[in-house]
């Protein structure tokens, strides 16, 4: 439930843009004409506009994979109560007991009777191998060892010591982690069309996360969510009668600050819905909302914990095979 993006032909023509650079000003009253009476999400476009800073249309369908943007700040911190970032202990050495992921209270990621996560540090790893690889040419990283059960999949990318989005993409159709996060992983990092290809030079800089979508619920009442535990995805008829979808992963609402309606309004937005946006017409909406389990770490921990892992314990999956390390 909840994890096809699109209905209909209409997919083809949605874009995958929904970021923008500054931060949404919206107005929380249910009777306004949404976040300051403009519009850049367009239909067909990948990119945002710099006025309203939260971009176009949610969803790309390539193939048999529905891609999507589901993230709503490039300059939004990258950390937030359902995540987890991975921080090296004191000495520069990595301490082993950081590389469990643990929940802090009331977070989301733990889904529901507080099961043990699925997402973790050595996900993280396998994407910055994957980008490493690609960008020096060397041979694919190796099959790693983390189970490769199907999830719907967010690669996120962001940048320098303010972690500005460097890009992002994942899917609602749920994938076998292993070729996921290899595909998103390049995806999300030299194909999102508000960005120029990822290069080498960047690397040092990069933060990954990988987010692993669940409890997908469809609701009656479009605010039956929880800022900062949900994530939600919308189904709505945009002014010329066409179907259109736009997400936000969990943490979206909560950095920008934003409540139910202003959330609400800046995806209707981001989905290209042009018109004024009344009480009425939000009722309409169709809202899933789903939960997420989410992993970041920086390059400098990346680095730290194939160090760790491969010269110390001999764990993990083994290094790509260049001397990067040496």
């Amino acid at each position: 439930m909840g994890r096809k993006r699109c209905v209909g032909a209409d997919c083809s023509k949605m874009a995958a843009g929904c970021c923008g650079v500054k931060k949404q000003k919206l107005s929380g009253s249910p009777g306004s004409g949404g976040p300051g009476g403009t519009a850049s999400g367009v239909a067909g476009s990948g990119h945002c506009g710099s006025d309203l800073g939260i971009g176009s249309s949610a969803a790309v369908a390539a193939g048999n994979v529905n891609r999507v943007n589901g993230l709503g700040g490039p300059g939004s911190s990258s950390s937030s109560s359902n995540s987890n970032t991975l921080s090296p202990s004191s000495g520069g050495s990595y301490n082993s007991t950081a590389l469990s992921p643990h929940l802090s209270p009331g977070s989301s990621g733990s889904g529901s009777g507080g099961r043990k996560m699925v997402v973790s540090a050595e996900m993280c790893c396998f994407c910055f191998d994957v980008l490493y690889c690609h960008l020096y040419g060397y041979q694919p990283p190796r099959t790693p060892r983390f189970t490769n059960d199907p999830y719907p999949l967010f690669v996120t990318w962001k940048i320098g010591r303010d972690k500005r989005l460097r890009g992002c993409i994942g899917t609602f159709s749920a994938m076998n982690l292993h070729s996921g996060l290899r595909e998103y992983t390049l995806t999300s990092a030299l194909k999102d069309s508000r960005f120029p290809p990822m290069t080498r030079d960047e690397l040092p800089r990069l933060f990954c996360s990988v987010s692993l979508l669940t409890n997908f619920e469809d609701v009656g009442d479009y605010l039956d969510w929880e800022v900062g535990v949900h994530g939600i995805r919308i189904e709505f008829f945009n002014e010329k009668g066409s179907k259109r979808t736009a997400t936000y992963l969990p943490e979206v609402a909560k950095e920008q600050g934003w409540d139910h309606i202003q959330t609400i309004d800046s995806l209707l937005r981001k989905g290209g819905y042009k018109a004024p946006i009344t009480n009425d017409f939000r009722k309409s909406i169709k809202l899933t909302r789903y939960r997420s389990e989410k992993m970041t770490m920086s390059y400098a921990e990346y680095i730290a914990h194939r160090q760790h892992h491969h010269y110390q314990n001999g764990i993990g999956h083994p290094l790509p095979p260049y001397n990067h390390y040496s």
